[in-house]
């Protein structure tokens, strides 16, 4: 028997690390979802192992969930790499100044993560979620999209719900992505890996560890209390993916490290992976996230990273179109700035698994004399410790307005996060906590004049911060907030821009850089996706018996 309930406008399908963040990223915002998961609870697979600075500010952003996070994490330092011959080749630590806020790259259990993200949304009020809920059917209609969901098995209730927007984080086997009919391209690779996640473990470094033997490669993840991932390339007939690793195994790979009884065990499982990209990120009304619209190896740890980023992009987008803000162009854009970076990822996961994996004794060879080299020389040293090999993820195409001249280089990438001075009792904070959750527009030694001069551009609605250069003091005044530089970093981020304005989006990606004179054309640019009349959301909308789907 169906029912028909008025639900909250987002439909989040997935409760894994990807639809836990953009529920918190949308709740935070006062956006209602509805949040279903197929399975009873959250997950206890052994799945991602590192969290890094960014999607640590994602989480910021959500109304300062990384503090409830960070005590299940290990606030890393990056990965040491070994050679052949089991010496250390290079530690990559990225820049080490925590460029972002947060420390670069965090082990973490993604089991912890998942239960601590599920408490978090209790406290807030406008997301609903349902755990053993199965989406069964999406109907597309042009002003909102029909689900149909199942709850207790095969035989239980379907409940129909009208929403606006479908997120869809369920993961690699994502039936969002099967209903919208979107094919996967890139390929799966052979290979076959065995993880063990370990109890009452030794190791204690705060950073992981890939040990480049081409005879057994292998890598080792500390974690908090007594815990450590471990991972294992097989042979061929060792163990087929998905079947249980036995005990005899585990114990035979573990040997050069630590002895292990049964208990010691928490979970293991043998596996391959692949690097696919979705054909499309967005179908009308509809989007895909996390594994659900990428997958990739796991040598660059990035793959639930590229979720969370996906979620960050994405959710602040749905609540300015929500609220009225901004238009369904901007909701485009969410393909054209997350594919490419997506795309990149992928790539130099499977180079590094190449190169750092590789089963080849005179690759191994090769790679270690390479980067020995490499690292006599300042310029190689930095390219590798700093991890300058990562892709690029500058948006060039989208929700940004590219222009000549000083700053451009700042045009959408990431606004670091020094921490800074401001208020009355020149309070220490990170940049974030100042900026809010919405548009802010950082105007940098700018004078009165120059905040008037933007009055007719018609720039998104923002925080007004100034900012105040040279070790002045900073004040707040005619409602905005004055900042000021902490510890050389914030003076150091914006050298040569007095005079200028730096608009930041609500993802903390900076959109522009321009003067006073330029503001206008600024604010031409960003019209086509912020100034259109709100649409109405599926609780306003009354279902419509005559509607067709698509």
């Amino acid at each position: 028997m169906s029912t028909t309930v008025e639900p909250p406008p987002v439909l989040v399908v997935g409760a894994g690390p990807t639809g836990l963040t953009a529920a918190h990223l949308l709740g935070s915002r006062g956006v209602r979802v509805l949040l279903v998961e197929r399975n009873a609870t959250t997950s206890d697979d052994a799945k991602a192992i590192s969290l890094d600075d960014e999607s640590l500010r994602t989480l910021q952003s959500a109304g300062g969930l990384d503090e409830a996070v960070y005590p299940i994490l290990v606030p890393g330092t990056g990965t040491r790499y070994f050679g052949v011959d089991g010496r250390p080749l290079v530690h990559a630590r990225g820049t080490g100044d925590q460029r972002f806020g947060h420390p670069f790259k965090n082990p973490f259990a993604q089991p912890d993560l998942e239960r601590v993200l599920r408490e978090q949304l209790r406290l807030l009020p406008s997301v609903d979620v349902r755990f053993g809920t199965r989406l069964t059917a999406l109907g597309r209609y042009p002003d909102r999209v029909r689900a149909s969901l199942r709850t207790g098995g095969q035989e239980g209730p379907v409940e129909e719900v009208d929403v606006s927007y479908v997120l869809g984080c369920d993961g690699g086997r994502s039936t969002v992505r099967d209903l919208l009919s979107i094919p996967m391209r890139g390929r799966s690779f052979p290979d076959v890996w065995l993880v063990v996640d370990t109890l009452g473990d030794a190791h204690d470094q705060r950073y992981g560890m890939h040990y480049g033997d081409p005879d057994r490669p292998a890598v080792i993840v500390p974690g908090r209390d007594g815990r450590c991932r471990y991972e294992f390339r097989l042979r061929p007939d060792e163990c087929a993916p998905g079947t249980p690793p036995p005990l005899a195994l585990v114990r035979q790979l573990l040997a050069p490290y630590r002895e292990i009884t049964p208990e010691q065990v928490e979970r293991s499982v043998a596996y391959g992976f692949h690097a696919l990209l979705a054909d499309r990120l967005r179908e009308d009304r509809c989007f895909l996230l996390g594994d659900a619209a990428h997958m990739m190896p796991p040598f660059a740890g990035q793959g639930l990273n590229s979720g969370v980023r996906d979620a960050a992009n994405l959710c602040w987008k749905i609540a300015d179109v929500l609220a009225g803000r901004a238009g369904d162009a901007l909701l485009d854009t969410y393909d054209t700035e997350r594919r490419p970076h997506a795309r990149a990822v992928i790539d130099l996961s499977v180079r590094l698994g190449r190169i750092v994996m590789t089963t080849s004794r005179p690759r191994a060879l090769l790679r270690d004399l390479l980067v020995r080299t490499a690292m006599r020389t300042p310029p190689g040293r930095r390219y590798l410790t700093e991890m300058r090999y990562r892709p690029d993820t500058r948006v060039r195409t989208g929700a940004v307005v590219p222009l000549d001249g000083p700053g451009r280089e700042l045009v959408g990438r990431p606004l670091p996060q020094p921490r800074v001075l401001h208020g009355p009792h020149y309070r220490l904070t990170r940049l974030d906590d100042v900026l809010g959750q919405g548009w802010s527009l950082l105007g940098v030694g700018v004078t009165d004049a120059d905040w008037a001069a933007l009055v007719p551009a018609g720039l998104p609605d923002a925080t007004a911060v100034d900012v105040f250069l040279d070790d002045r003091t900073p004040r707040d005044r005619d409602g905005r907030t004055g900042i000021a530089d902490a510890d050389g970093r914030l003076d150091a981020l914006f050298i040569g821009l007095t005079g200028s304005f730096v608009l930041v989006r609500p993802d903390r990606l900076v959109g522009a850089v321009f003067t006073p004179a330029r503001a206008a054309h600024v604010g031409a640019e960003l019209r086509q996706f912020t100034t259109h009349p709100r649409k109405a959301t599926a609780a306003e909308i009354q279902p419509d018996p005559q509607g067709v789907p698509r």
